[in-house]
């Protein structure tokens, strides 16, 4: 569905994301993971077409660049970390904001399933009742559950996520997985999302790319790619270990 072909994106002399391939297919929740500074949220970005980039992106063949804002958004729906509203809108007016891009035009009511898809979103999110809610009144759990059920009205093929569940508690960031989890069972969809929780990275995700200083050192299925090694060789630390350790707290004396 969606395919990287040597992407570099370059800031002044040094490459933020430098010469990096990848694929998504139909049915694949696809984590990249990696230190900080490793690149992912800005191959985030060109994907989006937020940053210039050389190389290749390509959904379904096609590269995406020739693709119009509206005809990229019917396809690829992205939540990043951050989303602020500044004004008192009502939980059901944020999430559709996701139905602009089935508009005939930036002034248009035309959008004949709009209602049914704004709808759906809301009941899977669990914000039916705090539709006529102001966001600003909302816990910092309530508003991603917002923005995400905006990025489920607008319906797209692929869904990318940056940090999803990030600086939300443990109760949130179960929720926040687990809707996506179900929102990916439906035929024609996959799921592209980076993590830094690999606890959170194995649980859910099919496939991963390990990356480093902009490259990837390992993608693949995620138990092929989350291995003692390659995490050795990225965190410089014996990760399986540490992991163990914490988990060993919580087991019964």
């Amino acid at each position: 569905m969606l395919q990287g072909e040597h992407i570099t994106v370059r800031y002044g002399n040094c490459a933020v994301v430098d010469d990096l391939s990848f694929h998504l297919s139909e049915g694949e929740w696809l984590m990249l993971a990696g230190p900080n500074g490793a690149g992912k949220s800005t191959l985030i970005e060109a994907i989006a077409q937020g940053v210039p980039y050389t190389g290749m992106i390509r959904w379904k063949g096609e590269d995406i660049r020739t693709l119009k804002g509206a005809q990229l958004a019917q396809r690829i729906g992205i939540l990043s970390q951050k989303n602020n509203v500044g004004y008192a809108y009502t939980v059901e007016e944020v999430v559709g904001l996701g139905r602009y891009a089935y508009k005939a035009g930036l002034f248009s009511a035309k959008d004949g399933r709009g209602k049914e898809a704004v709808e759906k979103a809301l009941e899977l999110t669990g914000l039916a009742e705090l539709r006529c809610a102001s966001v600003l009144t909302l816990s910092g759990g309530e508003m991603q559950r917002v923005f995400l059920a905006q990025v489920f009205a607008q319906n797209p093929q692929v869904l990318i996520l940056d940090e999803p569940a990030n600086h939300l508690d443990l109760k949130y960031q179960q929720h926040i997985f687990t809707l996506i989890q179900e929102w990916l069972k439906e035929p024609g969809r996959a799921v592209l999302s980076v993590v830094h929780d690999l606890s959170l990275a194995r649980r859910y995700g099919s496939h991963a790319v390990l990356m480093d200083h902009g490259r990837s050192i390992s993608q693949g299925r995620i138990s092929e790619v989350m291995t003692p090694e390659n995490l050795q060789r990225v965190y410089g630390m014996d990760v399986y270990a540490w992991m163990q350790e914490m988990l060993s707290q919580w087991q019964a004396n």
